[in-house]
């Protein structure tokens, strides 16, 4: 089963916890073990699995690539979008979560992070569950 989630940013750069929509899947699929692949088609975007007890750490970690990755620069893309481009490409455009149980075995503290990096943006997040 592949599930296309609308995902909506609000601003240029964020993370948005996309944990909800990964869990919701796998209850739609109805299995017990197997695995979910999120999937981003999008060269602007990525996903991350990250803490999501504090939402300081999203906030450092966007503080952090910005200065890593100014948004300005010199860059050669004609969009002037090269940052986005660069922080999809260190994050990644899926990650996979192992099911059991029925229930996503994620750590305590661990949340999958849609990551935008060209917002305000409608994109689409692609979730496969898969079952064993």
């Amino acid at each position: 089963m592949v599930k296309d989630v609308i995902v909506t940013s609000r601003s240029r750069d964020e993370f948005i916890d996309v944990t909800h929509e990964l869990a919701d899947a796998v209850r739609e699929a109805g299995i017990e073990e197997g695995v979910v692949t999120a999937f981003v088609r999008h060269t602007t975007a990525a996903l991350t699995i990250n803490e999501n007890a504090d939402p300081a750490v999203q906030r450092d970690l966007l503080t952090s690539l910005r200065r890593l990755i100014p948004e300005q620069g010199d860059y050669r893309h004609a969009e002037g979008n090269s940052d986005a481009h660069l922080k999809s490409s260190c994050f990644g455009a899926s990650e996979q979560v192992i099911v059991s149980g029925g229930r996503l075995l994620l750590g305590t503290w661990q949340g999958v992070y849609f990551c935008e990096f060209d917002g305000p943006r409608t994109r689409h997040l692609l979730i496969h569950v898969q079952g064993s």
